[in-house]
């Protein structure tokens, strides 16, 4: 093998150098380098598959994965080597070849025989998304822990509150049955980042560049190496499909919508017009002119940066709408996005975590808004069902007690049961057993209901989940 001057991967057929411009503008390694753990993987196993089709020789694998190793090693360590070497490094895969030829002289080229870039890069993606995908599972399921022990904490003490619709008062509710609704959400999440490492666990390898592999490389063997359970089952496909991307991003949209809802409220519960939530210092700032000032700015932060998880999807989605079929440049604007979304999610969900954990609530306010006498409207029109009252007809007669009760400016819970009467005779006696806070929050009793029995065998079922294979959000039948 001769020696080369051009250390690009790329150039037999070109006069010109690159325009200086375009060729800083079309490089990626300055975010691509974070697959080269990846890559360096997938170098390892395609120096194995090369042996036994006579490529590579056994002293030839042996002392590219040696050198492989050292590569690794020194990346770790060596971050002035890194920035050196990766200088004038076109992408991940263009570094390891010129790291490899700086160890290996010749033998370092032979390694890319039968493969394309155009492969390696979705291999070296979907084995981040999988990794990926798992850490961002863990950091949702810290929160769900941490919703488990803010609900304990407010079931042991029974503690109501004001359930709301429309942001208006409608029922009480137990507190802890609100923590374990936005639990159930992120527990949908991590079944969609299941799916996510699921969709993405396919390798592309000897794909090529979008026709197959010409050398009868074993893509079963490659694929198993690299952890894979499955091969692509069309080369033109492989190497332009990014719908594990795409999966992955909508999966982090879900979290990061599930965490502005979360922040939105603890926002809301903070307020002094609301007075629920005791804002923690660790996770609260001042103001730089106002001194009274504790503002929620954790969770306002959380609520901001989800519009930029959203627009990340969008954005690939809109990159990969315009596209012919097969591999074309427009794809490497699929990492820096979701890179990006990556980290701000896992971070997301972390402060989250620790903002929720050491965040107080107001038991005597949460009782004082779920003990309105108008949240237990719905409790007298069910009271006349019971009676025999047609549900429509019974909503209509309390309804016009409120009324009533509004126009001598008393609650509807002082009028007297000789008024109660001149709306409907089936008001009787026992009516004032159904209207108590603790009678309203028992007649939930229904599977996912907030009586206090059903609230506790939600929360055992919680703790006692089973993070194996499959989460699925709801109650067997």
């Amino acid at each position: 093998m001769t020696d080369r001057k051009d250390t690009k991967l790329w150039g037999g057929r070109f006069d010109k150098a690159p325009d200086a411009r375009f060729d800083s503008f079309q490089r990626s390694f300055a975010f691509d380098r974070r697959l080269l753990p990846y890559e360096i993987a997938v170098d390892r196993a395609w120096a194995k598959a090369l042996e036994p089709i006579g490529i590579f020789s056994a002293n030839e694998v042996k002392q590219t994965l040696a050198a492989l190793d050292k590569i690794e090693e020194r990346a770790e360590n060596d971050h002035a080597w890194l920035e050196k070497t990766g200088a004038d490094a076109e992408d991940v895969h263009h570094f390891v070849e010129k790291a490899l030829v700086e160890e290996l002289g010749p033998l370092g080229w032979k390694l890319h025989t039968g493969r394309s870039r155009n492969e390696l890069v979705a291999t070296d993606f979907r084995l981040f998304i999988m990794d990926a995908a798992s850490e961002t599972e863990a950091a949702v399921r810290a929160l769900i822990e941490m919703l488990s022990i803010q609900a304990n904490v407010a079931l042991d003490n029974v503690v109501p509150m004001a359930g709301m619709t429309h942001m208006q008062h409608a029922q009480p509710i137990l507190l802890a049955h609100f923590f374990l609704a936005h639990a159930e959400a992120f527990l949908r999440d991590i079944r969609k980042l299941r799916l996510a490492a699921e969709g993405a666990n396919v390798c592309p390898m000897g794909s090529g560049a979008l026709a197959g592999n010409s050398l009868g490389i074993d893509r079963r063997l490659v694929a198993a190496e690299l952890g894979f359970t499955r091969i692509t089952a069309n080369s033109l496909d492989a190497v332009s499909d990014r719908d594990f991307a795409l999966d992955y991003l909508f999966a982090l949209t879900g979290v990061a919508t599930h965490l502005s809802r979360l922040a939105e409220d603890l926002v809301i519960f903070a307020s002094q017009e609301f007075a629920y939530a005791i804002l923690p210092d660790e996770f609260s700032t001042g103001s730089s002119l106002m001194p009274q000032k504790k503002n929620p700015d954790c969770w306002e932060l959380i609520r901001g940066k989800s519009g930029r998880i959203n627009a990340a999807l969008v954005g690939l989605l809109t990159t990969l709408k315009g596209l012919p079929t097969s591999y074309q440049r427009d794809l490497q604007e699929d990492k820096e996005i979701l890179f990006d979304a990556h980290d701000q999610v896992t971070e997301m969900v972390l402060v989250a975590a620790s903002a929720l954990f050491t965040t107080r609530f107001n038991e005597q306010r949460l009782l004082a808004s779920a003990s309105d006498p108008a949240l237990l409207a719905t409790e007298a029109a069910d009271y006349l069902v019971r009676k025999g009252v047609p549900f429509r007809q019974a909503h209509d007669i309390v309804g016009k007690v409120l009324k009533e009760a509004e126009g001598q400016r008393i609650t509807w819970t002082e009028l007297p049961l000789s008024e109660l009467r001149k709306f409907s005779t089936a008001f009787s006696e026992d009516l004032k057993q159904s209207l108590t806070l603790t009678a309203a929050l028992a007649a939930k009793n229904v599977p996912g209901g907030t009586s206090p029995e059903q609230v506790k065998k939600a929360l055992a079922a919680l703790d006692d989940r089973d993070w194996g294979d499959e989460i699925f959000s709801g109650i067997a039948i």
